[in-house]
């Protein structure tokens, strides 16, 4: 039997008949049944996946495979210290792949942690605790204060129960419960207030529910089975490297075998021309590159954890530079996930209260009277507490509430004006009460005062003006006519439409709880929400700058989303859609809208994962930040899942990529410039990398379809691509950002890195570095040098070109002599490589192995005068992009 979706609309007696169960819960002997019927109360587990198909997923990338045959040639060629070098490469990028994809996707056994391990239920119309995992369907269950549900539940009974859902729902504040049938099927999760549902928790009262689904069938079992579901796509930064490897690999196959093509058509030695071909796809393949793109995402993590933010998989820090769009979950991310009183009405007065949080500082503020603490104002706090059961407790220098968020609200804005719970416990002490229950819609306590018992009562404006005859002021008290209820309502009224949540406060001097809730005296009312954090609204604008779009995804009220949006400056439109108006939607009518909502409200799990869906066919790179259960498969659906590491559970970090290690949205807006930081560097190093491969590639070919001896030998290739290109490129990837990296808008990912006149400069700087090295090496053959002086020459001047490469292509548009050495350990690299390269030529051991000889002078003053001309090409080149030329740079 496959649980109803609408266990909502129906009776008490309907749900019962439906899943043929009493309110006395079932016998032992038809649980069991039950159990084999439908399995354990369990979520399911995810499909294992082997550590050999993991490692086999390593081979899939067209780069590794390149340099695999790379490594076969060298080894052919017998340069073993060659083939090992590569080699040790290959193992490097393979098994830091293998690590970071062997993570076993936990979010399934999170979800597991969060559902209840015992139950209490009744069997054979006893009350016994069971593990949870033995609930079936038509169990009745209690549940108490502190309690977790431990599965979707339809109430039976209700004593003034409230369920914490904002994990499910994102709901900020305690769901009442109440037992009657509601008449909409539509109803989103939130609303639906006669169910309970697994993983939430019991804040407040008891009750007693029969049980609807277990296992994969409850709330949580679908949030799990869409995480199975959802499937990562590859990152710009993971395309753009395949697609950099389709291409080296058929430039290598094409020139190969046109060379070698013409090699024997001028009657070469097949041996020798197949000897020569592979040196050149040795030249093709930068060998450097997988190294080089790994470390350097490895150093913007370690720099991204100095700013708060955690990341969980390498290739997702490139893709935070190309963010067009962050939608953010509103509790606990935009807003602080504490209740907070912001405004009172008292004694005829609007009283507006600062601070927020938790932490019992702040002011109140009459027009222009700062801080007036005023009598009807202090006797409506004391009421307000008095009436309270929360308690405000500090730990370590943190505040926290113990009890209802609500009522925790008011405790802390009396503590705010010098009002103590606990000192007014002991001189007001609470004889009596009759507590909160969703009919009633208030609580009353009675309190042994100095001067004689009082009653205090709060709740629903309309229910305790109703049983008020007077209302303070600071003249005393006055009767409470028609106009003066109407004053009291609009002031209710104004409050609400700012999204306030509303409880008015009344008091009464009596002799017994019997007469406490008629002819009371209105005290005040208390608008209070749940308060943005100070330093979003900051977030939001230096994001609006950077040309991201903020959107909030809420599982709250629609009013009070906006007023929170409205309030962050996120909100331009006025474009708020709720959950049942997208389930409304054809994929067709959204996808069209999709692009000018700001508010999602009341949305549930699968409209998550819709609107991050809509948004990703419009061909945006979508961050999604989250910290509840809900969040989890739009977590890991989105390009870039923001998970908060302090209030976030299990599930939203597993799903994540990304962590936020102080729950931070401002982080946020840090990590994104360090991800357009990061990819401008990938930029510069590739460019740098494929303009040398270009270069030798050039050289290669020129000298082969000219009919002239090889200019470089193998060992001299494998020099060029493993040492002297390796140091520059990963000093590129620390190099200091751009100045003007967060004032545009994000790069288009579908354009990828090889932009035209990114192409230009590439193809550019390798153009010059063959035309020159290719007339060098034909100038020293013809001027009667030997072959290995000749090769030496075109080898030395080959490595200075690229060295005052690596500082031109520091950017695709400044000059290269704007701040040219402000990359410390660029310098040190040109430094090394020098050193490195000096002794290369002058010690003698190494003259054989690496085919070089003893340069004078004039050697050296011709190589590094021509090496020099590289630095005027590209600054033509860099001017012809600035002014446009060749389109826009990125």
């Amino acid at each position: 039997m496959k649980p109803s979706h609408s266990w909502h609309t129906l009776s008490i007696e309907q749900v019962l008949e439906q899943l043929h169960a009493t309110s006395s819960g079932l016998s032992t002997e038809e649980a069991g049944r039950r159990l084999e019927e439908y399995g354990s109360n369990e979520l399911a587990s995810a499909d294992g996946i082997s550590p050999w198909e993991v490692l086999g997923n390593q081979f899939k990338n067209l780069l590794i495979v390149i340099l695999l045959i790379a490594t076969a040639i060298s080894a052919f060629l017998g340069h073993a210290i060659e083939s090992i070098a590569i080699a040790v490469i290959v193992l490097f990028a393979i098994v830091l792949g293998f690590i970071q994809e062997y993570r076993a996707e936990r979010a399934i056994e999170a979800l597991k942690k969060m559902a209840a391990p015992f139950a209490t239920v009744l069997r054979d119309g006893d009350e016994v605790r069971i593990p949870a995992r033995d609930l079936v369907p038509g169990d009745v269950i209690r549940l108490g204060v502190g309690d977790k549900v431990p599965a979707d539940a339809r109430m039976v009974e209700v004593m003034n129960l409230k369920a914490d859902e904002s994990s499910l729902t994102g709901e900020s504040v305690s769901v009442e419960k109440q037992s009657a049938p509601l008449a909409d099927e539509t109803l989103p999760l939130g609303d639906r207030n006669n169910m309970v549902y697994s993983g939430t928790v019991a804040t407040y009262g008891r009750g007693k529910a029969v049980v609807t689904a277990t296992g994969m069938f409850t709330e949580f079992g679908k949030i799990t089975g869409m995480l199975k579901t959802v499937r990562k796509t590859k990152t710009p930064l993971q395309e753009n490297l395949d697609r950099v490897g389709k291409i080296l690999a058929i430039a290598a196959g094409v020139v190969i075998v046109l060379i070698v093509f013409f090699g024997l058509f001028r009657g070469e030695p097949l041996l020798e021309m197949f000897l020569f071909g592979i040196a050149l796809a040795v030249a093709v393949v930068p060998e450097a590159l997988p190294a080089v793109v790994t470390i350097s995402l490895a150093i913007g993590v370690q720099r991204m954890v100095q700013r708060n933010a955690l990341m969980r998989h390498l290739p997702i820090v490139e893709t935070l530079g190309s963010t067009s769009i962050i939608c953010s979950d509103k509790t606990g991310t935009l807003t602080r996930d504490e209740m907070t009183v912001r405004r009172i009405w008292t004694g005829g007065r609007r009283i507006d209260v600062t601070g927020t949080g938790y932490e019992p500082k702040g002011t109140f503020s009459a027009g222009q009277e700062q801080n007036e603490i005023f009598h009807p104002l202090v006797e409506f706090l004391r009421g307000a507490t008095l009436a309270s059961d929360a308690r405000l407790v500090e730990a370590d220098g943190e505040w926290d509430i113990k009890g209802d968020p609500t009522e925790g609200a008011l405790v802390v804005a009396a503590a705010k004006a010098g009002l103590n719970k606990d000192t007014l416990g002991r001189e007001w002490p609470r004889i009596n009460e009759i507590p909160f229950t969703s009919e009633r819609k208030r609580m009353t306590t009675l309190h042994q005062g100095p001067d004689g018992w009082v009653a205090y009562s709060k709740g629903a404006p309309e229910v305790i003006l109703a049983s008020c005859a007077r209302q303070r002021t600071e003249q005393g008290d006055s009767t409470l006519d028609e106009e003066a209820v109407r004053i009291i309502l609009d002031a209710a009224k104004e409050m609400t439409t700012e999204a306030l949540r509303v409880l008015a406060v009344a008091y009464k001097s009596t002799a017994s709880m019997g007469d406490a809730e008629s002819e009371m005296v209105f005290l005040g009312l208390a608008g209070m929400i749940d308060p943005p954090r100070p330093e979003a609204a900051e977030a939001i604008k230096t994001c609006t700058a950077a040309g991201i779009r903020p959107v909030m995804i809420t599982g709250d009220h629609p009013g009070t989303g906006q007023a929170v949006a409205r309030e962050l400056g996120l909100l331009k439109t006025g474009h708020v859609v709720t959950g049942a108006e997208l389930e409304a939607m054809s994929d067709a009518e959204f996808e069209q809208k999709v692009e000018t909502i700001e508010v999602y409200a009341r949305v549930s799990p699968e409209h998550k994962l819709r609107v991050v869906t809509a948004l990703q066919k419009k061909g945006h790179v979508v961050a999604m930040t989250g910290d509840g259960v809900n969040d989890a498969p739009a977590l890991k659906k989105a390009d870039v899942g923001i998970a908060m590491g302090i209030t976030g559970t299990d599930v939203s970090r597993e799903a994540a990529d990304m962590i936020l290690t102080d729950d931070n949205f401002a982080s946020i807006v840090g990590a994104v410039e360090e991800g357009r930081g990061i990819f401008g560097n990938v930029k510069k190093f590739l460019m740098y990398l494929l303009s040398a491969n270009t270069g030798e590639i050039g050289l290669i070919a020129g000298a082969a379809l000219a009919g002239l001896p090889l200019p470089l030998t193998a060992v001299q290739i494998l020099y060029v691509n493993l040492a002297t290109d390796g140091l520059p490129a990963l000093a590129l990837s620390v190099d200091p950002p751009e100045p003007d990296l967060m004032s545009h808008p994000p790069r288009n990912a579908q354009k990828g890195i090889f932009t035209r006149p990114v192409v230009f400069l590439m193809l550019v700087g390798g153009a010059w570095s063959t035309l020159v090295n290719l007339c060098l090496f034909t100038w020293a053959l013809e001027s009667e040098r030997s072959v290995e002086q000749a090769m030496t020459l075109t080898f030395l001047c080959l490595i200075f070109i690229e060295l005052l490469k690596a500082y031109n292509f520091r950017s695709d548009q400044y000059s290269v002599f704007h701040k040219p050495f402000v990359n410390k350990w660029l310098n040190l690299a040109i430094v090394w490589e020098l050193m490195l390269l000096s002794l290369i030529v002058y010690i003698p051991a190494l003259h054989r192995p690496f085919g070089t000889y003893s340069l004078g002078a004039e050697d050296w003053a011709l190589v590094a005068g021509l090496a020099l001309t590289i630095f005027p090409i590209l600054e033509i080149g860099k001017w012809m992009v600035r002014r446009g030329w060749l389109g826009p740079a990125s």
